[in-house]
């Protein structure tokens, strides 16, 4: 069976797993990854198709499990973000055992619009399909922190240069098995999860934010919007998500 590359560093009893998001890898956590892995140990995955797991192909459902049994045995602090979050939420949803804690930056639960999600599911499949054709993960990786939802990211946190790691059939086969236009809808399925959820958005990110509070509202848990951030809360707003989040972790009852 595949197995997802991931690195362990820190010590502590307590594990805390990070899910980046699309075109990223696990060492793209940058200072929120430093200042929310303190005394604890992290496992920085790279998710399917991405990374040193640039060869693993598995969907979202598959994925989550891969994303699990990545980690060391016994209940985990999960963070996902976008993608990451995909996989973070379905890990939860799958196996609650496992997840202790739950943090979703910039994340949804899916389009619940038959129609849309498959409109989505084909805009991904084009994307998937000229960026194999063309085989250039640089200008691709341009033209993705091009998007509107990146216009506050500045170049240095992007890191484009360790995105390029990445390959054109990784990154296709993670459009096409893991983009949001694959996601079942699961807002139905949120008042399922037993564990405690925190869930970040960026305050230039409107879609997101409101993604964010229906998320919250939805698994019962906690919604809070960080200023100054986009999309990428993580790498725009290091020290004020990691804070946000090492708070809720030290006052949240696993």
């Amino acid at each position: 069976m595949a197995s997802l590359h991931a690195a362990c560093t820190g010590e502590g009893d307590r594990t805390l797993v990070l899910a980046h998001g699309f075109t990223q890898t696990g060492r793209l956590w940058g200072r929120f990854g430093q200042l929310v892995g303190r005394g604890r140990r992290v496992v920085a995955v790279d998710l399917p198709g991405h990374g040193g797991s640039g060869e693993v192909r598995a969907d979202l459902t598959e994925g989550a499990q891969l994303l699990l049994d990545a980690a060391p045995p016994g209940p985990v602090d999960l963070v996902g973000y976008s993608l990451g979050a995909r996989f973070a939420l379905h890990a939860a949803l799958g196996d609650p055992s496992r997840v202790a804690r739950l943090v979703l930056i910039s994340g949804t639960a899916g389009i619940e619009d038959p129609e849309e999600r498959e409109r989505r599911r084909r805009r991904d499949e084009q994307l998937a399909d000229e960026l194999e054709a063309a085989g250039d993960v640089d200008a691709f990786v341009r033209r993705w922190l091009a998007a509107p939802m990146f216009a506050t990211l500045r170049a240095d946190a992007a890191d484009a240069g360790e995105r390029r790691r990445n390959s054109a059939a990784g990154l296709a086969s993670s459009l096409r098995l893991a983009g949001v236009g694959t996601q079942e809808s699961l807002w139905h399925r949120l008042g399922e999860l037993s564990m405690p959820v925190l869930v970040l958005a960026g305050a230039t990110d409107p879609r997101y934010q409101a993604l964010g509070a229906r998320l919250a509202a939805g698994a019962g848990g906690t919604f809070a919007v960080v200023p100054g951030a986009g999309h990428a809360v993580h790498l725009e707003q290091p020290a004020l998500g990691a804070a946000i989040v090492e708070r809720w972790l030290a006052t949240t009852e696993r």
